[in-house]
């Protein structure tokens, strides 16, 4: 009898579900504060925030492809800032009204970690500024 593919049980509809405590278990304290309980980092903290490299911002919780490098720009904010993500459907957008404030929140869409927030006040030709915590993504570097 060949072997059949055992489906990942921790997945549901290409999403991916685990407990709060595999999760804790998995990402580091920072890690886990930012993308499953919402927190942010400090601004011009993150490791990726000075990042110039050529490559793909992964999910930190899931290694989603997110956002590249040739749509990363400098905003000023003290977070990594990107104009577009790497697709339409890599990311969710949900209504934060936080904090007093209305806000755009952005998370994986694969996972539902928490990445950061989009604004209308980026570059062309999206006008759109994904502020995003360095603590939420993975950086691969594009081969040479």
């Amino acid at each position: 009898m060949a072997d059949t593919p055992v489906p990942d049980l921790q997945t549901t509809g290409g999403k991916i579900q685990k407990t709060e405590e595999e999760w804790r278990q998995l990402l580091t304290p920072e890690q886990f504060h930012i993308l499953r309980q919402k927190g942010t980092e400090p601004a011009f903290t993150g490791a990726l925030y000075h990042n110039h490299e050529d490559g793909i911002y992964r999910c930190a919780a899931c290694g989603a492809e997110l956002f590249t490098s040739d749509k990363k720009f400098d905003s000023g904010s003290g977070w990594p800032s990107f104009w577009n993500p790497v697709s339409a459907d890599a990311i969710v957008a949900h209504e934060d009204s936080s904090y007093g404030m209305r806000r755009i929140e952005v998370t994986c869409a694969k996972c539902g970690g928490h990445l950061g927030h989009v604004f209308p006040d980026g570059p062309r030709p999206t006008g759109l500024r994904y502020c995003i915590n360095s603590a939420s993504l993975e950086f691969d570097k594009e081969p040479k």
